[in-house]
């Protein structure tokens, strides 16, 4: 049996295993900002101005994190094509301990003046460059490790991890809040989920050292045939093609998981008056189904293809988000089902990463998806919330009609995927053997 068609081996769990578990703790570190946004707004500006305007300084402090992500992951991208794939694996999750742990160890506005808010300023930016390298530089790391007609398993799987990462941290959030009062977490509670993440992510980083080096990069280098040129000059010039798919698939995956996920409880709650708990319980079923679809969407892929995984995925997401939006008011007894289901269907976009990996040959596949993913990612998930706030002045069915477009979108892709984007001998390297 050829590597092509082979079982995945122990060597491969462990890999996945890790590969997953860091991308959950970075995750993890990355969002829980948003669960503390309200208290660190206080504590790290002055007291006396307007609320407007601290909430404003501190969301724009969480936004740094999503600007900062196409720098970061394109220079992380170019040392992963030159030097090594496992190199920056390593480095992003030590980018994202290392600020984690300071945000935790920060002195506030009281203490440091004006000093306070730019060390947070400084540490979101870190923060974001490196979570711009490590979801790509995951992908292509299990990519490249797995046989061929694992990848979307593999990807799936990945960023089912990804999305543990979010639960996580609403879980931490959740035991914080109910274990102290809010005058014992303005004194220093807040502290304690940045530092578990700094903590998890420093072991993460140091299990890590266990991974191996992919084999295509190491015969890249062996026949050296690492890029010649800048990779990033190379994705621009020479696969504009597979740059726009992979923006608009990512345009599909950061929305539906944006405007589903994490801005739904607010919206049932204003547009319905669903209680806060009861919005919050059913958004974690939803996550938890979000994780079980990324593995479905992962194995279908690998079995049917992308364009037939695309085309029935996103039917499904149309109807059960078009269901979800219009009978959740009539009838809150079905909002955990219909939560959950449409959760389970935005777990299409678990196939997102199958493309992207095969979209872009390996010498310069790296810094291609993390270019396409990092700046639409930058563009779409912090433009997401806008439209849409925006757009239900107009309607407040908007969240509906953002998903159904979605939908419509991926469902193009997904024709348009029937033509020949990617070469079937570019998937998994130079050394694929089709048998």
């Amino acid at each position: 049996m050829s590597n092509y068609t082979r079982p995945l081996n122990r060597q491969d769990y462990k890999t996945l295993t890790l590969a997953a578990l860091g991308g959950a703790l970075e995750f993890y570190d990355f969002i829980i900002f948003v669960f503390f946004a309200a208290v660190v707004g206080e504590l790290f500006f002055p007291a006396d101005i307007p609320e407007w305007l601290r909430q404003v300084q501190t969301f724009g402090i969480f936004a740094a994190g999503y600007l900062a992500r196409p720098l970061g992951g394109i220079v992380m991208a170019h040392f992963g094509d030159l030097v090594g794939r496992k190199k920056m694996f390593t480095l992003s999750i030590l980018l994202m301990a290392l600020p984690t742990l300071a945000i935790g160890l920060l002195p506030t506005y009281a203490s440091m003046g004006i000093l306070a808010p730019l060390l947070l300023l400084l540490m979101r930016v870190l923060q974001g460059a490196a979570i711009g390298g490590e979801v790509p530089g995951a992908w292509v790391f299990v990519a490249e490790h797995v046989p061929a007609r694992r990848i979307g398993i593999a990807c799936g799987t990945l960023t089912a991890g990804l999305t543990v990462g979010i639960l996580l941290g609403s879980v931490v959030a959740t035991l914080v809040n109910t274990s102290m009062t809010q005058q014992g977490i303005h004194d220093g509670g807040w502290r304690i989920p940045f530092l578990l993440g700094g903590a998890f992510g420093l072991v993460a980083m140091y299990l890590r050292r266990w991974l191996q080096e992919t084999p295509i990069f190491l015969e890249m280098q062996q026949r050296k045939a690492l890029a010649q040129e800048l990779p990033v000059k190379s994705v621009v010039l020479k696969h504009k093609k597979a740059v726009v798919v992979s923006m608009l698939l990512t345009w599909l995956l950061s929305a539906g998981i944006v405007v589903v996920i994490l801005m739904s409880p607010v919206w049932l709650q204003k547009q319905y008056g669903l209680a806060p708990a009861l919005t919050l319980q059913a958004n974690s079923v939803a996550t938890v189904m979000l994780c079980f679809g990324c593995l479905a969407a992962g194995l279908l892929v690998d079995r049917v293809g992308a364009s037939r995984t695309f085309i029935v995925g996103s039917i499904l997401l149309a109807c059960s988000s078009w269901f979800f939006y219009h009978l959740v008011g009539p009838h809150p007894e079905y909002l955990f089902l219909l939560y959950g289901l449409v959760g389970l269907c935005v777990g299409v976009v678990g196939a997102v990463p199958f493309v992207m990996v095969r979209a872009f040959p390996a010498e310069v596949r790296f810094t291609g998806i993390s270019f396409s993913y990092n700046v639409s990612y930058a563009i779409f998930g912090g433009l997401t919330p806008i439209a849409v706030t925006m757009l239900m002045g107009v309607s407040p069915m908007a969240p509906a009609w953002y998903v159904l477009a979605l939908s419509l979108m991926g469902l193009a892709l997904g024709i348009w995927l029937r033509q020949d984007l990617y070469h079937e001998d570019r998937i998994a390297g130079p050394t694929v053997q089709q048998s």
